[in-house]
């Protein structure tokens, strides 16, 4: 099986016969007609995930997130950078496709990296019947108990916290990834606590003067309001760890695994 097909065989599986006219899911190293002998997936295709793919013996990296630092993956201004530089040169070395599957992952339905998240906090049956799997309810427990059990689950070693740590909640938001920043309207996300009455939102990326400041707010009013926030890598890296489980039976025997990126922040 070669690098198009597999691709294929990915966007089929996600969408059926659906294409975006414009996509950022494309080919962003290697070619089409490259044989495939074991494929990663991961959350960014990091120059450690490489190293580690190569070690594998996987050629092809199926990535969420671009490779080389804009949205786009666009190299029109980092093709004399020495950071591209270095790290286009150990792709080449390495002989390593990398195939961004960002698009056709969130249009799955059931949206794939919701599915991957929920699987690793153990909250399939949790989900609130509505459009987006944004909402969620659990029995009720403290704030601080909740921001406790993301951080066993997702293996953080801190997160960030808005509102009082002793506040109950059961009705929760999740918006992963860049999804806390409006989905192309800012007021997305206050709108979404208001109407659906959240105790808690948690989130990628945020924003600060938007749910941030608005949460903050709540919280000096004394409203039973708060916001976790878990970052954009540890919202969105469980989609690409159980990809493995059902990408594994359409490629056949090619050896399908997956590499953490890891959250890329040191804590001092």
């Amino acid at each position: 099986m070669n690098v198009q097909q597999v691709i294929e065989i990915v966007m089929q599986d996600s969408c059926g016969d659906q294409r975006l006219v414009t996509t950022g899911d494309v080919l962003v190293t290697g070619k089409e007609d490259s044989v495939v002998t074991g494929i990663v997936t991961t959350y960014m295709a990091t120059v450690d995930v490489i190293r580690q793919a190569h070690k594998a013996g996987a050629n092809l990296i199926i990535t969420h997130e671009p490779t080389f630092y804009t949205g786009a993956d666009q190299l029109d201004w980092i093709e004399q950078d020495p950071v591209y530089k270095a790290k286009r040169k150990r792709i080449e070395d390495y002989g390593i496709s990398i195939w961004r599957y960002h698009d056709y992952m969130h249009m799955a339905q059931p949206d794939r990296i919701y599915t991957g998240l929920l699987r690793e906090l153990g909250w399939e049956s949790k989900q609130v019947d509505y459009p987006h799997p944004w909402i969620y309810e659990i029995e009720p427990k403290q704030l601080s108990d909740l921001a406790k059990m993301l951080k066993q689950k997702l293996k953080m070693d801190v997160l960030q916290v808005v509102g009082r740590p002793d506040m109950t909640c059961s009705r929760i938001g999740i918006l992963v990834g860049g999804g806390s920043l409006g989905l192309g309207k800012e007021s997305m996300p206050m709108e979404l606590m208001r109407e659906q009455q959240l105790d808690v939102m948690i989130c990628g990326e945020i924003t600060e003067w938007t749910l941030c400041a608005y949460v903050n707010d709540a919280t000096m009013l004394g409203m039973n309001k708060a916001m976790l926030v878990i970052g954009h890598e540890r919202s969105e890296e469980w989609g690409m760890k159980h990809m493995t489980e059902w990408l594994q039976p359409l490629v056949g025997n090619i050896p399908v695994h997956f590499i953490d990126a890891k959250e890329p922040f040191l804590y001092l």
